[in-house]
């Protein structure tokens, strides 16, 4: 069962006795220190990729994405695809997402015109026998384009690509509730969808209005219902905190309301106000935004009831049900962050497809062009639209290995490491291990001959942990231009 005490400033709970650093991490307690949390409440990546994408290059380019992606075949792994819609109806004050606000919907079909064309340049890079095992459509407003467009859409895809069955294949979607009736839930899950996300946010008008979201509850619901009906067999619901007007009692009404209907899954987003990159988010009043210790407030309460009602922090905003994929993966080891969150397909290339998508191919990182006009040119023209990325060094794949197993684990055994990459691990890491020495005096983790475990201090911290084994932000002298990690 999880702990839900809310300890008092500077309190230290007592940890049981010799047991190996590595079994801290299967504690899938979450314990709220508000005193630890404000101290080590800075800016840091969230780990969709490691490298971040802060470091990707024009360097790597489409010929060397191409050629990647043949040798790739070698391998025989499953494929993954990444779908990016970017038009919205409106457009949400607090969005720093890519996306084309508008009322105009004939802006669609030239735009899924291109993604066919760059299916058809993708596909021709695999073999035909690599199957397609996880899908998703994100955004913008997947919903956006019409059921026509929908069914169209999928029709190419799997003319283009091998999509494993419904039994075998993980195709998820983000809903927008304002953007859906039950006639389009019922047609997702025909053309084959079985998993989505809802946004919600918060249900308090006062909330939405200010960032230019309205939507009842009623109508967040319905969608619900219709997905249950219809057998899709994972719903997750997002939320965001720290949004203008919230306190922690008008939130909790929010969260509530939203247990009251047992999601399977549910992301609790820290909204990070960066007017200076966001143009949209200029709109909103810094004034109505809580102050940093309401924030911490709003998310301690959300966690601690979370927890309470029988949902396990699974990580970075993340909470699933003890019987989810999610937890269960989390539990065998197989657990794996990409760009669109927790996974449970470590083992997949993913291409991404459509203006400003990222792919994962190999030991790569591959970016399509952010602008609508440059992705329409290199389409039109017949070249594959990657304009950046990064190969991947020996190192960077150490330390991806590492960091992906610190966040989605929480436990990192030495000798596991050290037989898979041929290393003396505090050789190796030795000027990591020393900037966790400060975290393991906090409480945060455990760190012994074995391995490092986190403490459930440690969890909702888990990115600065992650920190001290990114050689990139040890180069630039700190986390330049990231979001705060609470």
């Amino acid at each position: 069962m999880l702990d839900h005490t809310r300890p008092t400033a500077g309190e230290q709970p007592a940890e049981t006795g010799a047991r190996p650093a590595t079994s801290a991490g299967d504690d899938q307690r979450t314990v709220f220190d508000l005193d630890l949390i404000k101290r080590y409440d800075q800016s840091g990546p969230r780990y969709t990729s490691y490298p971040t994408a802060v470091e990707f290059d024009p360097a790597f380019d489409a010929t060397r994405y191409a050629e990647v992606c043949r040798e790739t075949n070698a391998s025989g792994r499953p494929l993954s695809l990444y779908f990016h819609i970017p038009f919205c109806d409106t457009v949400c004050f607090y969005c720093a997402c890519n996306k084309i606000a508008t009322k105009d919907r004939t802006l669609v079909q030239p735009y899924l015109e291109r993604v066919y064309q760059e299916m058809a340049m993708q596909s021709a890079l695999f073999d035909d026998d690599r199957v397609v095992e996880q899908l998703h459509w994100g955004g913008g407003t997947p919903t956006f384009i019409s059921h026509a467009q929908m069914r169209e859409l999928m029709d190419q895809t799997r003319k283009h690509f091998k999509l494993a069955d419904d039994a075998h294949g993980e195709y998820s979607i983000e809903i927008d509730p304002r953007e859906a009736t039950g006639d389009t839930i019922e047609l997702l899950r025909e053309i084959g969808f079985n998993r989505m996300s809802l946004g919600v946010q918060d249900f308090d008008p006062r909330v939405q209005q200010a960032v230019n979201r309205i939507q009842s509850e009623e109508e967040t619901m319905a969608v619900l219902e219709a997905a249950r009906a219809a057998g899709f067999r994972s719903i997750s619901i997002d939320l965001i905190y720290g949004l203008p007007h919230q306190t922690a009692e008008s939130f909790m009404d929010t969260v509530e309301r939203i247990i009251a209907v047992a999601p399977d899954r549910l992301s609790v987003f820290n909204y990070a106000h960066l007017p200076a990159r966001f143009m949209p988010q200029r709109r909103i009043d810094d004034d109505d935004l809580p102050r940093p210790e309401v924030k911490l407030e709003i998310l301690q309460a959300a966690t601690e009831r979370l927890t309470e009602a029988g949902w396990l922090y699974i990580g970075m905003d993340h909470f699933a049900r003890p019987d989810d994929e999610l937890a269960r993966a989390q539990r065998d080891g197989t657990l794996y962050r990409n760009f669109q969150g927790y996974s449970t397909h470590a083992d997949c290339d993913l291409i991404g497809l459509g203006v400003t998508s990222i792919g994962k191919v190999g030991k790569t990182y591959g970016q399509n062009r952010r602008e609508l006009d440059a992705y329409y040119e290199d389409i039109d023209a017949g070249r594959l639209p990657v304009f950046r990325g990064i190969e991947l060094n020996r190192d960077d794949e150490i330390r991806r290995d590492v960091i992906t197993r610190l966040i989605c684990h929480f436990r990192l055994d030495f000798a596991d490491v050290e037989r898979h990459w041929g290393i003396d691990f505090h050789d190796y890491f030795g000027r990591s291990l020393a900037k966790l020495e400060g975290m393991q005096q906090d409480g945060l983790l455990e760190v012994d001959a074995q391995g490092i475990g986190v403490l459930p201090k440690g969890r909702l911290l888990i990115r600065n942990i992650c920190m001290a084994f990114d050689a990139y932000l040890e180069a630039k002298q700190g986390p330049v231009g990231f979001s705060k990690v609470i």
